[in-house]
């Protein structure tokens, strides 16, 4: 009795199938080697050009308002004197404080919806790591927008100006949430802003301060 051969193609398909199913393993296996690599990089240039991008909308914003409201040093806190003339204590301005806070926070938001992001672009070769790629290849879009709304909140801060002399700076911070994109990638990114309002020289030691906490108000 003779025995059946199998037929050839059988035996071809059944290798062509296990050659695919290697190469598509090589393949994932490249492209999650690539994009280990590329994805840190990716995220710092976006990270950087997003952090540019939102220090640009937020400076704009916060220079027009500061341009219309010329604010002094007075209009948020007051030094007092002893009889001897001596600094014994600073007062904070509350309602100024706040009432500059919910204003810039309302200019500031108002700026980046606006905007409706921006578009920036990275050569290719710039996301490889390699020094002499950098700045090199075809570009890739990378597109910049606010992500929820921006926070402001005054700070102040003590700092030697000399001798008997301390400077008392009163600033805003502006910190918002900002998205780049790439294709492929998305990262999101807080960035943090800080511009002085007013400051003045007090001589002396420093004195106590209010209350309302000036140190984190």
């Amino acid at each position: 009795m003779k025995k059946r051969r199998r037929p050839r193609h059988s035996c071809r398909s059944a290798a062509g199938t296990a050659i695919l199913a290697v190469i598509i393993i090589l393949l994932v296996i490249a492209v999650r080697k690539a994009d280990k690599a590329v994805r840190p990089i990716a995220a710092m240039q976006a990270e950087h050009i997003a952090s540019a991008s939102a220090n640009e909308i937020i400076a704009g914003a916060v220079s027009d308002y500061l341009s219309e409201n010329r604010f002094t040093y007075s209009d948020f806190a007051a030094v007092l004197y002893d009889s001897s003339g001596n600094a014994v204590s600073v007062e904070a301005v509350p309602y100024n404080i706040n009432l500059v806070q919910s204003e810039l926070t309302s200019a500031v938001n108002r700026r980046l919806a606006d905007t409706k992001g921006s578009t920036e672009h990275i050569p290719i070769g710039s996301l490889t790591g390699s020094y002499m790629l950098i700045g090199k290849g075809p570009r890739l879009k990378l597109k910049v927008c606010p992500v929820g709304s921006a926070d402001v909140r005054l700070t102040s801060s003590f700092t030697s100006a000399g001798v008997n002399q301390t400077c008392h700076r009163i600033s805003a911070v502006v910190t918002a949430s900002v998205r780049s994109s790439v294709p492929v990638y998305s990262f999101d990114t807080t960035v943090s802003f800080e511009f002085l309002l007013a400051e003045s020289i007090i001589v002396g030691d420093v004195p106590d301060v209010s209350r309302y906490a000036w140190n984190s108000i």
